[in-house]
């Protein structure tokens, strides 16, 4: 996708902020609340090279609360073809936490 190479490496380091959890917060809240696939790849890609246990939380915090919005909404099915989809995605860390938010959580009911 075109914007996203532009944009990536700016919003990676938005997501993976070291000194500040409410820009990771905040980052994530808003590429998640597209309620689309590009930003749920981008959040889950930073969550998979998160170094720091606050910014790791704070992600997977914000993924758990986008699946509780999509289910609240109806959308259950939306994101399950959306981990679906990630589950085969090119980069290896997206894949894998694609994997695991398939096998646990609300996205699997």
């Amino acid at each position: 996708m075109a914007g996203q190479k532009e944009f990536g490496p700016v919003l990676e380091r938005l997501l993976l902020d070291p000194y500040d959890t409410a820009v990771t917060q905040e980052t994530a809240e808003a590429l998640l609340e597209r309620r689309d696939l590009v930003g749920l790849r981008f959040v889950l890609a930073a969550l998979s090279r998160a170094e720091e246990w606050c910014t790791a939380d704070q992600l997977d915090g914000e993924v758990f609360n986008y699946q509780s919005w999509m289910i609240a909404d109806g959308r259950g099915d939306q994101l399950a073809q959306e981990l679906e989809a990630l589950a085969t995605d090119e980069d290896a860390g997206v894949r894998e936490e694609a994997m695991r938010l398939l096998g646990s959580g609300p996205a699997a009911g």
